[in-house]
């Protein structure tokens, strides 16, 4: 197998640019990812061993599998070892991909794998994602467990944010971030994670049932909100 160099995470290069009749630049705004193929195509070439294709592909993914790394090991040298071994695997797997999902929905499915396969073997203690809630009462009030939680959504301090959602259990920790923070559906989660769609939602319920007791109060659940997005926004 030809030798990768993967670099690390880094600095987002600068994206290419349109020169208009009047020499005005503009953001290039087509799907272009590489020489001007789309990541379609892309894909199709690196699959046929074109080591140029799939270092672009590397460059334009890199950043996101190493934040979704990041967020489930809150360690950053964890994180840059995952990421590398999730690219290794992809460059001897990528031939596999059919084009059933997202190319970025596989490859983070990879990424995800590679770290519970790490958990498991580290034995570190991890929720089943079958286990399911208690039956609701018929008389009780109705759980939208699927649903946002506007409870957990709003503004806190990110770093007592980012405290909690590592500290939360493995299985908890995976569904919260991926929907949450990288804004999966429950069927692309359940796609991933080879779980199924209500375990996908119940384990969310708990991680954020979770959360409540974690985070610091002021006055009342109701004023505890989590600003999830800005951290997908970060990433």
């Amino acid at each position: 197998m030809p030798q990768l160099l993967l670099k690390k995470p880094g600095k987002a290069l600068p994206q290419p640019t349109l020169v208009s009749p009047n020499n005005e630049t503009r953001p290039k705004k087509t799907a272009v990812m590489f020489a001007g193929m789309t990541e379609a195509e892309v894909i199709r070439k690196a699959q046929a061993g074109d080591a140029q294709c799939f270092e672009a592909l590397y460059m334009h993914h890199k950043r996101r599998v190493f934040s979704l790394c990041l967020r489930m090991t809150n360690n950053y040298a964890q994180a840059e070892d995952f990421t590398q071994e999730a690219f290794l695997q992809l460059y001897r797997k990528i031939a596999s991909f059919r084009g059933e999902s997202a190319f970025s929905t596989w490859l983070h499915r990879l990424s995800v794998n590679i770290i519970l396969m790490h958990w498991r073997k580290k034995g570190l203690p991890e929720v089943s994602l079958e286990e399911t809630l208690d039956p609701q009462s018929e008389d009780g009030p109705r759980k939208d467990i699927g649903k946002r939680d506007d409870s957990l959504h709003g503004s806190i301090d990110r770093m007592t944010l980012e405290n909690a959602i590592s500290s939360l259990a493995p299985g908890y920790r995976i569904i919260f971030i991926l929907h949450d923070v990288e804004g999966y559906e429950h069927n692309e989660i359940a796609e991933m994670l080879g779980c199924s769609i209500g375990n996908s939602k119940s384990q969310l319920h708990k991680a954020r049932m979770k959360l409540r007791t974690l985070l610091p109060r002021a006055g009342s659940a109701k004023n505890i909100n989590i600003e999830t997005q800005e951290m997908a926004v970060a990433a």
